[in-house]
């Protein structure tokens, strides 16, 4: 180890792109990312055009969770024993698969509910195995020192396929529901192309032993790390409660009354606002005070969330959507930052995959609660209820993690 830090002139952002392996990654980040958020409204919309059920809305959650709680831990294992580029490649080869079947049983005419749901936990189990790689295989792509900024770039272009992905899944659907899965199985199948022709400059030496306290080794590393046993489940609880775009379909056709391109709009709300942050944070990064900057972001996303839940015109639920997007992304940006640099290369799979769990378990659980509590109470109070609860949660957690709170630099 050095003495200390080595001070360096700060490369511009453009100088990653120069850099070819964090090129093809992005490419490859990009075109998933692309075709997860087409998935998330052909997927919503189908759903609810078949069935008109909060209820199963909120079981596609459900089927995506489940896929991932039984496989995360194996997937993590897998990015720390195995190639990732491979890992990932194979994943993504898989979830081309999954689309295609949904496109061919689209056009033909055949699709029923439960097989959507089928390929749902087959596209979760392979993002089970996909993200832990994903997540691992970034730190080695990129310069040394420019984590936070590589890590603020694919966050950027996870946000953008947000945008540019529900918008065109939306357009598309109204065209042919089967339309929107066979531009899911390209991007896949070409994202795949590209992660298996990444040259890597570092790899992984330790290969991981192939035994259960191996596997789930992550979690203990998790559980001995209060600031980032705070980072992940914050993520947890209040995402769960704050699971507002489970309800957008219908929001998109009962309350604010648009069709699929309203509900596309909607999806790709959040992400404007991320994409913005996401392009000051690049440019000007976090320097000081983070964990009371990622608590902040919490509460603001809690606010917007209880915002967007009242509103019953378009224009200002896109507001509310756009800042719920600008605030969550802070709060990403600092956890992904925070995990990476608190964990060893050879347990960045596993302690992915904990994360991947964590995250997925606040999304789709929170799918399926929001689901749920709009069966019994109507969209309005579920989503309001959730808002509330997510800055509950974000002021308890202050109190519980004071490490996690006074974190000052990302170093």
């Amino acid at each position: 180890m050095t003495s200390g830090p080595v001070a360096l002139p700060s490369p511009k952002a453009r100088a990653l792109f120069r850099h070819k392996p964090f090129r093809q990654f992005f490419m490859a980040r990009g075109l998933s990312s692309f075709a997860y958020q087409i998935a998330a409204v052909a997927v919503g919309w189908q759903v609810y055009a078949l069935t008109h059920s909060a209820f199963d809305l909120g079981m596609v959650g459900l089927a995506q969770f489940a896929a991932v709680a039984v496989m995360a831990f194996f997937g993590g294992h897998a990015a720390d024993k195995y190639d990732r580029r491979w890992v990932a490649q194979i994943c993504q080869s898989i979830e081309g698969l999954a689309a295609v079947f949904l496109a061919w049983g689209s056009f033909a005419g055949w699709l029923s509910v439960p097989e959507i749901f089928g390929a749902v936990a087959v596209l979760g189990g392979a993002r089970s195995f996909e993200n832990p790689a994903i997540s691992a295989l970034l730190p080695g792509v990129v310069p040394v020192g420019l984590l936070q900024k590589s890590t603020a770039l694919t966050t950027g272009v996870f946000q953008t396929a947000m945008i540019t992905g529900p918008a065109l899944g939306g357009l598309l659907y109204a065209v042919s529901p089967g339309a929107p899965y066979a531009v899911m199985a390209v991007c896949w199948l070409v994202s795949g192309t590209l992660n298996g022709t990444i040259k890597l400059e570092r790899t992984v030496e330790a290969k991981a032993p192939p035994d259960f306290r191996a596997i789930f080794a992550g979690v203990g590393f998790v559980r001995r790390n209060p600031a980032i046993l705070g980072t992940i489940s914050l993520d947890l609880f209040a995402v769960l409660l704050g699971g507002a775009t489970a309800l957008l379909p219908i929001y998109a056709s009962d309350i604010l009354h648009t069709g699929p391109w309203g509900l596309g709009i909607l999806r790709g709300a959040p992400a404007v606002g991320a994409l913005l942050m996401t392009a000051v944070v690049a440019r000007y990064p976090i320097t000081r005070r983070v964990g009371m900057r990622m608590f902040q972001a919490v509460i603001v996303f809690g606010v917007a969330t209880v915002a967007f839940s009242l509103s019953r015109w378009l224009a200002f639920s896109l507001v509310a959507l756009a800042v719920m997007g600008a605030a969550d992304t802070i709060s990403v940006i600092i956890r992904l930052s925070l995990v990476q640099l608190a964990t060893p290369d050879d347990m960045r799979g596993r302690v992915g995959a904990v994360n991947y769990l964590f995250i997925n378990a606040s999304n789709q659980l929170g799918e399926f609660e929001s689901g749920m509590t709009a069966a019994l109470f109507g969209a309005v109070p579920a989503a309001a209820l959730g808002g509330i609860g997510t800055i509950l949660v974000a002021l308890l957690w202050m109190k519980l993690f004071p490490a996690l709170r006074d974190v000052e630099r990302l170093e």
